[in-house]
């Protein structure tokens, strides 16, 4: 507690606001986007001009850049990170509602405990951490069943759209693991934030081109509400929170950084239901839940093997 006091509470406030309820709405700004662009050209916009714009503020404050063995953990770990990660979320939203999509991507502190090798022996020798993994994954199930297929007429195949997104969450773990084990850079939160952004932006771009998107692409065909949605997510999603995350990581113990993963749905689902009513069943609140009493249950314990 004594560590939190010392950090700046006006810059810790925004910066959880950020990951807390900004990160919430980009699902339903990824449902705008979605209305004109498609997903990878989504995600090449999104992180190539957030990158471009960071950059710019790197060069002007004369700061380094990351060199040899730390530029490479950060280019890949930012296009498992975001073009696979928050890229993929993008695709899923094309067959599930945003909020659904908030929701699966929430079991991402389910997927640490299975893909953080070097701490199974621990991990698995908890029965509550394997009691939380079940109860999480058994409320995804049950999400997944119960889903409707929403307004969006695309929104016809919601268990194609479950395994993508999941896939999404397996994305964002893996490249968090990799940088986590392997990074030993100091240039700072706003260089790394860079770096990563572009890496992940140029590989959209490169997939976008790979599946015939860039073809396909038309400036005056795009509606106000799209451009507005994608907008949203490169000012929002990929400068203020995302580079509000990567800082709390630094100052904060991860336990309480992923907090956020327990308000997004919840965010997600409500801005959803109110802006574009998207539909809400009884069982997928009854889902939800389930979900995230498995995340808090694996939270805790896993947070108290650790530290023992």
């Amino acid at each position: 507690m004594n560590a939190i006091k010392r950090k700046p509470w006006l810059a810790l406030l925004f910066a959880f606001i950020s990951i807390y309820f900004v990160w919430g709405t980009t699902y339903l700004a990824i449902a705008y986007a979605l209305k004109g662009f498609k997903p990878f050209t989504i995600s090449a916009f999104r992180y190539l001009i957030a990158g471009i714009i960071l950059s710019c503020w790197i060069l002007f404050k004369k700061q380094g850049w990351p060199k040899g063995k730390d530029m490479r953990i950060l280019i890949i770990s930012g296009i498992l990170m975001l073009s696979g990660g928050s890229g993929l979320v993008v695709v899923g939203e094309q067959y599930i509602s945003s909020g659904f999509a908030a929701v699966i991507v929430a079991t991402e502190p389910l997927f640490f405990v299975l893909f953080d090798h070097r701490r199974w022996t621990i991990y698995f020798s908890n029965r509550w951490i394997i009691a939380g993994l079940v109860i999480g994954f058994a409320g995804i199930a049950v999400f997944a069943y119960f889903a409707p297929a929403g307004s969006n007429p695309t929104h016809k195949h919601p268990i194609l759209g479950v395994l993508i997104t999941l896939l999404s969450a397996m994305s964002w773990v893996v490249g968090g693991l990799y940088a986590n084990h392997n990074l030993s850079t100091r240039s700072g939160n706003t260089v790394n934030s860079a770096v990563q952004l572009l890496a992940a932006g140029l590989f959209s771009a490169l997939i976008a081109g790979c599946t015939g998107e860039w073809f396909t692409f038309s400036v005056k065909a795009i509606p106000a509400g799209a451009w507005g949605g994608l907008l949203y997510l490169i000012v929002m999603g990929s400068l203020v929170a995302y580079i509000s995350f990567n800082w709390l990581i630094t100052v904060l113990p991860p336990a309480i950084v992923s907090t956020h993963t327990y308000v997004n749905p919840i965010v997600a689902i409500l801005m959803g239901w109110l802006l574009v009513r998207e539909p809400i069943a009884h069982m997928q609140i009854i889902a939800l839940i389930i979900v995230l009493t498995g995340v808090v249950i694996t939270q805790m314990n896993k947070q108290k093997v650790v530290n023992n």
